[in-house]
């Protein structure tokens, strides 16, 4: 019996040095969140400006849209749940004072709703001086096809926003200067892009949510490589982990750790928008293009993410992946 005592007794041991090695790794997250914490400081006022925000009733978009709402500036809250948008713009108007906030439909895994969300925006809209893409989907487990034939996570995180800004371009490009801000992630370390298959509807979908943010940032540098010179700036950042409504598609009783890490250990989603909120307005970035940001600072990249003929490609293929019609604004 001794040998099996002794077995017992030395699995007990790893398992408790497991969850103290486990609980260590989630303290330092929380330090390094913490120390390393970027707060947008720019006190700069947006009255007169026109501001787009994909995915506003939940998360860092719920928090953008209240500070972009304390500045003055017009606010386009673009989102899919209607009900729950109008619901967050009358609290917004109460909080802020400005009733310049107006609720427009938007499901980006749609390409005919995105088609027609940008051609109510150009028939109502006389400027454009920010469109910040930052809604976005995670599906991990169910594989998901749109009415398109699209993988769900790649056409609301990644076509959804490239056929929108291709048909609110001429907006921006009016109201010059003006800036794209696209919400990605430092987790596109975790992904490859497979140019070869960019409609991955056989993939893991809980891989296909750190593909999506690889490709949130081919697309904005190569977005900002076919603005150059027009007005209109374009960069990508990561918003650090947190708590949002991303990962409400996750079965319990994956979901209770996962939101129990995410509440307890990463930032909040007030911390979290600081990023986004600072490439959006920031004076000292008047200019500014092409750029990756995070905890208001920018930061490098990995050199595979930056190769311009990826991006090209990405963008070409992209192009037909959405149906792109002559008669579209070109970038």
């Amino acid at each position: 019996m001794l040998p099996k005592i002794v077995s017992c007794t030395t699995l007990c041991y790893l398992a408790v040095a497991s969850l103290l090695v486990a609980l260590l790794l989630l303290l330092a997250v929380y330090f390094y969140a913490q120390y390393t914490l970027g707060i947008c400081k720019s006190k700069k006022k947006m009255d007169g400006k026109t501001v787009i925000i994909t995915g506003c009733t939940s998360g860092i978009g719920k928090e953008t849209a209240r500070d972009i709402a304390r500045r003055g500036a017009r606010l386009i809250m673009a989102c899919r749940n209607m009900e729950a948008a109008n619901k967050f713009k009358e609290e917004l108007i109460k909080e802020s004072g400005n009733n310049n906030i107006v609720v427009r439909k938007l499901d980006l895994s749609s390409l005919s709703s995105v088609r027609e969300f940008a051609q109510q925006i150009n028939r109502e809209e006389n400027r454009l001086d920010v469109l910040i893409h930052n809604a976005g989907t995670a599906e991990v487990f169910r594989k998901k096809v749109t009415e398109d034939g699209l993988e769900m996570t790649m056409a609301t995180n990644h076509y959804g926003p490239f056929l929108l800004t291709h048909l609110l371009i001429d907006l921006l490009k009016r109201s010059k200067p003006s800036r794209i801000v696209v919400v990605a992630s430092g987790l596109y370390v975790l992904a490859r892009l497979n140019l070869n298959d960019v409609n991955p509807t056989t993939t893991m979908p809980g891989y296909l949510y750190y593909v999506s943010k690889y490709a949130n940032i081919v697309f904005a540098l190569e977005l900002a490589r076919r603005l150059e010179g027009s007005g209109v700036a374009a960069n990508c950042l990561h918003p650090g982990l947190m708590s949002t409504g991303i990962w409400k598609n996750v079965p319990p009783p994956v979901s209770w750790v996962l939101n129990f890490i995410l509440n307890t250990f990463c930032k909040t989603p007030v911390q979290g928008a600081q990023t986004t909120i600072h490439v959006a307005v920031s004076d000292e970035l008047d200019g500014t293009s092409g750029k990756y940001f995070s905890d208001c600072h920018e930061q490098e990249l990995f050199r595979h993410v930056k190769d311009p003929s990826k991006g090209k490609k990405f963008w070409e293929l992209s192009e037909t992946m959405v149906k792109l019609q002559p008669t579209d604004p070109k970038i």
